[in-house]
């Protein structure tokens, strides 16, 4: 008969990629997993998945043999996960991948409130542009936009897609007026993702629905939205930035629309992790905080055309 703890382990090795991370995950030495794997491949006779120091892929046999196994493995440690959370509390650490300028827009007062209600567990932020690897990064939750890869990654919503507005200051428009048409655009300063050219093409969805397009150039520019928000503040030109970035400014009329009648549809924000199932009680306790606080945000009433 086979050992259904070998069984459960296979299953949760696969689901984390690694033996490491599983390791990790179910505080069991990286080793002895893999010798209850090696069981398990004795009693089965035959092999499940091929091994390599960081990563590992099925077998047929364990492809079979995972699809016809996992359901009820998985249905038995959520059973056993629900009576054990009753008593038990969010401790360890939580690794979180995010954009550089995360901290501009989420507030570290939220960390503070979900570290002193969870004083067993730590935090810790990966902060880069760059796409973190979840599994060769040990990363629990990662935050990413725009349009989501087909990774096998667990995804969870946490801003709406909105949309991608013109927007100036006070300053800028007093200096230079308002532009009256999409096309009096080329003859402003334009706040651009960087280019050597210094030029960018909008294109935006007008009246109606209609597509429209126009070439910019601006003499300042940025890789990050978070460059260009502050470039518009200071008053250095005209910026298309997503309303989820620039809401509160709006709403304090630091920024003022500019052709509100034109906008572009932005692709949301969302955390990715590994999987839904079996999350540390730590990570799922985070998750909860950003679903509870990027929500809220997002429920402010928006400014008004009139800036």
């Amino acid at each position: 008969m086979l050992d259904l703890n070998d069984v459960a382990i296979f299953v949760q090795v696969v689901r984390c990629g690694s033996f490491a991370e599983a390791s990790r995950r179910l505080g069991v030495p990286p080793n002895t997993l893999s010798r209850r794997v090696q069981q398990l491949e004795a009693q089965l006779g035959t092999r499940l998945m091929q091994r390599s120091t960081r990563h590992l892929t099925l077998t047929s046999a364990g492809q079979v043999f995972l699809e016809r196994c996992s359901g009820a493995v998985e249905g038995l440690m959520d059973a056993g996960e629900e009576l054990l959370a009753v008593n038990q509390e969010p401790s360890g650490l939580v690794r979180v991948a995010a954009p550089a300028d995360f901290f501009d827009f989420f507030a570290m007062e939220w960390l503070t409130e979900f570290l002193v209600a969870h004083p067993k567990v730590r935090v810790d932020f990966v902060l880069s542009d760059g796409r973190a690897d979840l599994i060769a990064d040990r990363i629990d939750v990662a935050f990413r936009g725009g349009i989501l890869e087909d990774s096998g990654l667990f995804a969870r919503k946490v801003l709406d897609a909105g949309s991608d507005g013109l927007m100036a200051s006070p300053a800028y428009i007093a200096r230079r007026g308002v532009p009256a048409t999409l096309q009096d655009l080329a003859g402003h300063d334009c706040l651009v993702f960087s280019h050597p050219s210094g030029k960018a093409t909008w294109r935006v969805t007008g009246p109606e629905g209609a597509p429209a397009e126009v070439q910019v150039t601006g003499r300042f520019s940025g890789n990050a939205a978070q460059a260009l928000r502050k470039a518009a503040l200071a008053g250095l030109g005209i910026a298309l930035l997503p309303s989820t970035l620039t809401q509160r400014d709006l709403r304090a009329g630091l920024l003022v629309p500019v052709l509100p009648q034109y906008h572009r549809q932005g692709h949301g924000v969302h955390m990715v992790y590994p999987s839904r199932r079996y999350l540390p009680l730590a990570v799922s306790a985070f998750i909860e905080l950003v679903i509870s606080k990027m929500g809220a945000m997002q429920e402010l009433p928006p400014q008004g055309e009139g800036g």
